[in-house]
């Protein structure tokens, strides 16, 4: 099947960014070669945001980058780009009426990328297929009237849409998309890249090590982790995420987040790290006794299943995608959010549980490996391409007809 990936600020050739950062970049990356893999023919097309770019880039075979000119070409936030929309979207109509290659199904990634998908598939006549990645009213600094409109309206307009967890399929049906027009598939994981097997981040082996992953923003919990280390005594907490290191001094967030474990007297077990590239997150995930995940609110956590699929057990907070994530009792335990004693509390006894810990790190890394393998994720969002394109339809009646 011929399948356009629109992607228009995350592109999946990008080197930038951190292993909290381009979550979309990596996304479109792993879906689109999983999915070549399988036999289909797939194009991303994003927006050229420097001018050496050149127009078409292979990936991987199977998989071609489309650049398109929409906009200066610089990197813009997503939310600079809704008056580019227009011109992406002018620029795939042509280019899906002009030339030879035309795809069956559009599937667009973020709601920029579904504005500039639907205007141009309608007007050609292609199905088109939505991941949000991020609701506006679930994701607190980033929602505002229009985006929640916008959400709305494309989840009407399109064919399909796609939500990644239990939690993202409500807040969709909360702001008016039908439920019928929603399909639950998760984020996978590059179980090849992400192993138990591989170097680690040297580490002080007589002090534990747990690890929290994310953005430093306030609705991620890290203040709660930096309390909860009160109750683990002789653990170290490392934080991987936020700007690159020469610039946390800098930082409101880790400044905020330093002078707490000042204020409860953990800073010489608190470390902040700052970015890391993505290639380098095994080796950090693998340096720890387990993973720490505590948001407020997360509507799909990929440093968990990353962590998992590094055998790494996870204490996380009972929200979001983490209560489909993290099986309670198997692969981790779950706490209330907001809640840095239920958490130091749960981080303690695991820590002080080796065995427990081994049992956990095994099941999460079946799990991973099992539920969220890109081969997996890719084969579930076929069955989707094919049947807003009709050929499930089409194959049941041949097949009926040969028999």
């Amino acid at each position: 099947m011929r399948i356009a990936m629109i992607s228009e600020h995350a592109s999946p050739l990008s080197d930038g960014g951190d292993a909290t950062g381009g979550v979309q970049r990596r996304h479109v990356a792993d879906l689109s070669c999983a999915l070549a893999t399988l036999g289909h023919d797939v194009r991303v097309y994003t927006r050229r945001d420097r001018p050496d770019l050149a127009d078409t880039v292979p990936m991987t075979t199977g998989v071609l980058v489309v650049h398109v000119p929409a906009g200066p070409a610089e990197a813009l936030p997503p939310e600079l780009l809704l008056p580019h929309m227009g011109d992406f979207a002018q620029w795939l109509r042509a280019a899906w009426t002009g030339e030879d290659w035309r795809p069956e199904v559009a599937h667009a990634h973020f709601w920029t990328s579904g504005l500039a998908a639907v205007t141009a598939a309608r007007q050609v006549g292609i199905p088109v297929v939505q991941s949000f990645h991020e609701l506006g009213g679930m994701s607190p600094g980033t929602t505002g009237p229009s985006r929640s409109s916008y959400e709305r309206a494309l989840g009407r307009a399109v064919d399909r849409v796609v939500a990644q967890s239990q939690e993202e399929l409500r807040g969709l049906v909360r702001i008016g998309v039908p439920r019928t027009q929603l399909t639950l598939v998760p984020a996978g994981v590059d179980s090849d890249h992400f192993t138990p097997e591989g170097p680690a981040v040297e580490r002080d082996p007589e002090r534990p090590r747990i690890l929290s992953v994310g953005r430093l923003v306030e609705r991620k919990g890290f203040g709660d982790v930096i309390q909860a280390m009160r109750y683990v005594p002789g653990a170290e907490c490392v934080v991987v995420g936020g700007p690159p290191p020469d610039q946390l001094a800098a930082d409101p967030q880790a400044v905020k987040l330093r002078a707490l474990a000042e204020k409860y007297d953990v800073s010489d077990r608190v470390r902040l790290i700052g970015a890391v590239p993505s290639k380098d997150m095994p080796r950090w995930y693998r340096s720890a006794d387990l993973l720490v995940a505590a948001p407020w609110q997360d509507q799909f956590g990929l440093s968990t299943l990353e962590a998992m699929a590094c055998g790494v057990p996870v204490i996380g907070t009972a929200v979001g995608g983490l209560n489909e994530t993290v099986v309670d009792g198997l692969t981790g335990d779950l706490v209330p959010a907001r809640d840095p004693r239920a958490l130091g509390g749960a981080l303690r006894r695991l820590i002080n549980d080796k065995v427990r810990r081994f049992a956990y790190g095994t099941a999460a890394l079946d799990r991973a490996r099992q539920a969220y393998s890109w081969k997996r994720v890719a084969s579930q969002l076929g069955s989707v391409y094919s049947a807003v394109t009709g050929r499930g339809a089409k194959a049941v009646e041949e097949a009926s007809a040969q028999a």
